[in-house]
């Protein structure tokens, strides 16, 4: 329950206003003794007629979209598989495949395109990076693709997107892509690096130099031709995207393109939110929502079609991070469902992500990936894994509703108290017990 309220406390001080109605207590009964209970068993579908508290009221005022776990569409727990089939070089760090994309099926066959770093060397990121030695792990990085008949073991084909001539975009690293099918032909957006990742600094932030660009091949096959320009590049100075455009994730929706990404506010921790543009033409131009950024949290990108709108898997930092996202219009999201262990970069199979529809069914697998793996051995590297879930409206899987979770106590401990923190605490209770 202490996990549950920690999730809870982001969606309760997004504004003044809502902090203040929440901190409210609702009416009570004039008569305590002759006040109805509220009645046992599953929670009545009609709101039961009586004085509820705030928390009841929550159930009924659709803040969420069901009425509990089971009943929530957009409520899952996530389950993960290792794949089959893909070779990390005995896990020395020279070797790292992450950031997967939608999966696609073509052909009888399921697609997926990912960054992969192939190097010498792990990641040095310490300063020693150069021409040969990566700085992040995603540096010197290309875009493969792999194929499946049954999503769990995959057959790597090749590289799709090669880093480019300098100085084109892309010719330090590519990566973070992302699929489109549009009018018959297949595109590719990625992070497009103008400079070493890590290299660009200001005040407010580590940016990265990677404007978003894109290839194009009449087959998911290849080959790719870039278009050899900037796509979606950062805003201008002073907005709150000016130094990063991550993760660029394009869907068809009213007969346009909309390429979600990820931008960076600054601050200690950074701030990450996630921008909309929208373009007729998958090479653009692109125009950014006048209300972006339109989701306040995240760090990668991951949405799906769902029943008249788009619904999105909000993982990994800020106020509503652990949360699932959905908005009617694609642009106004709200909280649908608040859960735990989300898979970090998921791309899902999204078999309506290009059919512009109006009743989207919603996901049930799709690759992720865990990252700084080995890292304190000097051999960081990044794995794709499967995900599982129910977020469709064709699948009722029960097991994926349970939102009673245990971890392993070393799952836990892992995350203890730094030295620092553990020195202050020690020293904080001996002054307590002094007093």
């Amino acid at each position: 329950m202490r996990s549950l309220f920690r999730l809870l406390i982001p969606t309760c001080v997004l504004t003044g206003g809502l902090m203040s109605a929440m901190c409210c207590v609702a009416d009570e009964p004039t008569d305590p003794k002759s006040a109805p209970a509220f009645p046992y068993g599953e929670v009545p579908e009609q709101k039961p007629d009586m004085p509820l508290s705030r928390a009841m009221q929550r159930v009924y005022d659709g803040t969420y979209a069901g009425l509990d776990c089971a009943r929530n569409e957009l409520f899952t727990r996530f389950k993960y598989t290792p794949l089959e089939g893909l070779d990390y070089s005995n896990g020395d760090g020279t070797v790292s495949r992450r950031d997967a994309t939608k999966i696609i099926k073509h052909d009888g066959k399921f697609y997926v395109w990912y960054t992969k770093r192939h190097t010498a060397t792990p990641p040095d990121y310490d300063g020693g990076a150069n021409d040969t030695i990566p700085s992040r792990d995603w540096d010197l990085a290309e875009i493969w693709y792999a194929t499946s008949t049954d999503g769990f073991t995959w057959q790597e084909q090749g590289v799709a997107i090669e880093r480019n001539e300098k100085p084109s975009p892309g010719w330090r690293s590519v990566s973070t892509p992302d699929i489109l099918v549009w009018k018959g032909k297949y595109y590719l957006y990625y992070q497009a690096y103008l400079a070493m990742p890590g290299s660009r600094t200001s005040s407010a932030t580590n940016g990265d130099d990677c404007p978003v660009s894109a290839s194009v091949a009449d087959s998911p096959d290849g080959p790719w031709t870039p278009c050899n320009k900037i796509v979606v590049d950062n805003g201008p100075p002073g907005s709150w995207d000016q130094y990063v455009i991550h993760d660029p994730y394009p869907l068809v929706r009213n007969g346009q393109i909309y390429l979600y990404y990820k931008g960076e506010m600054g601050g200690d921790p950074p701030v990450r939110a996630q921008g909309l543009a929208i373009a007729d033409h998958p090479f653009g131009p692109f125009r950014k929502h006048p209300l972006n950024p339109v989701i306040n949290s995240g760090h990668e990108t991951s949405l799906f079609p769902f029943k008249e709108g788009l619904a999105a898997l909000v993982s990994r930092h800020g106020l509503e991070h652990n949360t699932i996202q959905y908005a009617p219009d694609g642009v106004n999201f709200e909280v649908a469902a608040i859960t735990g262990l989300m898979p970090i970069a998921p791309g899902a199979y999204v078999p309506d992500a290009f059919t512009d529809t109006k009743d989207g069914r919603g996901i049930t697998w799709g690759l992720c990936h865990f990252r700084n793996i080995k890292r304190d051995e000097g051999k960081s590297h990044s794995m794709l894994a499967r995900f599982d879930c129910d977020l469709s409206l064709d699948v009722d899987d029960i097991e994926m509703k349970e939102s009673d979770i245990f971890n392993d106590p070393e799952i836990n401990f892992k995350f203890g108290l730094s030295e620092q923190q553990r020195e202050r605490i020690e020293s904080d209770a001996q002054a307590e017990l002094q007093r």
